[in-house]
């Protein structure tokens, strides 16, 4: 069964209010998890909104939820030394009995890295340091004893994190984006689960077998990385209600790999990724007020899906 999570973009206004609301409504209405962008407020036009630090949300709701998993769609290793992000990936799994899973990735955005004081480095270099803060963030995660690194980025001499995350093997590792050259073949070697970004379905079947061989060619099972994938939806009760979320925009004008209609519509679609090897979907929900939707969506979306 295809399971459904909510992930939501924590630059886009979300302050405490919004998440709690957010995270409650998640938790209570079924859905598999929540999960959340890491980045500074980021409004290019000079007008900044509530955008909650990371691992302080994340914490928040370790602490708050008792079912749900949830994570970040994906931290940035240019954000933070790798040996702080495990650190506080242990932590909170650690807080959260074992329902974290850590989404990580090399970092993108260059007027956010040039406004904050981050070097975002040039496509080489910037999946060198990927690449090394994944090997320093597995090796702490996935041993219970002292671990050394040498690398050109980041180094480790007999260094072990405590509290450690309840399940056995560490808190999962999540490697997000669809690039063949570099993404899929460190996800391959370092990630417990892939998550794909914007595709359709046709898409990401086509990348999910690349990725089959890619982890064999690792010396790893394919069924030992789990395969997701991030999307946006666009939700309404009545095809009214997504004519007015979409705001003049036709459906025909949209980008493929968006989800957008009423229950039916959604259910078909999310069908067409489960065939295709999607094992959760994350749906990007971008009205963050809109409770009510996500409500609806849970009542009427959810159960088809289970029944199935």
């Amino acid at each position: 069964m295809l399971e459904v999570a909510i992930m939501v973009e924590g630059q886009a206004g979300v302050g405490w209010n919004r998440w709690r609301r957010l995270a409650r409504a998640v938790e209570d209405l079924g859905y598999a998890g929540l999960y959340r962008s890491d980045h500074f407020p980021n409004d290019q036009t000079g007008k900044y909104r509530d955008s909650l630090e990371l691992w302080a949300s994340l914490a928040w709701l370790a602490e708050n939820t008792s079912r749900i998993e949830f994570g970040p769609l994906v931290s940035p290793v240019s954000f933070r030394h790798p040996v702080i992000t495990a650190w506080q990936a242990s932590s909170v799994d650690n807080l959260a009995d074992g329902r974290l899973r850590l989404g990580l990735g090399a970092g993108w955005n260059e007027w956010e890295h040039g406004t904050f004081g981050f070097d975002v480095l040039d496509t080489d270099l910037r999946f060198a340091r990927f690449e090394e803060g994944l090997e320093v963030v597995t090796r702490l995660l996935r041993n219970d004893r002292p671990v050394s690194f040498d690398g050109e980025f980041y180094h480790l001499h007999d260094a072990l994190l405590m509290p450690r995350s309840p399940r056995r093997g560490g808190t999962p590792v999540v490697v997000g984006g669809n690039g063949v050259r570099r993404t899929l073949p460190l996800a391959a070697r370092y990630a417990d689960e892939w998550n794909a970004v914007f595709l359709k379905a046709e898409a990401f079947m086509d990348l999910n077998a690349r990725l089959d061989g890619l982890v064999e060619e690792a010396g790893r099972r394919p069924d030992q990385v789990r395969r997701t994938l991030m999307t946006r939806v666009i939700f309404g009760r009545k095809e009214a209600d997504v004519d007015r979320k979409l705001d003049g925009t036709s459906r025909h004008h949209l980008p493929e790999a968006i989800l957008a209609g009423t229950a039916g519509e959604i259910v078909e679609r999310l069908g067409r990724l489960s065939e295709a090897g999607v094992q959760r979907v994350m749906l990007q929900w971008l009205e963050v007020d809109d409770i009510d939707a996500l409500e609806a969506m849970a009542h009427t979306v959810l159960p088809q899906l289970t029944a199935g």
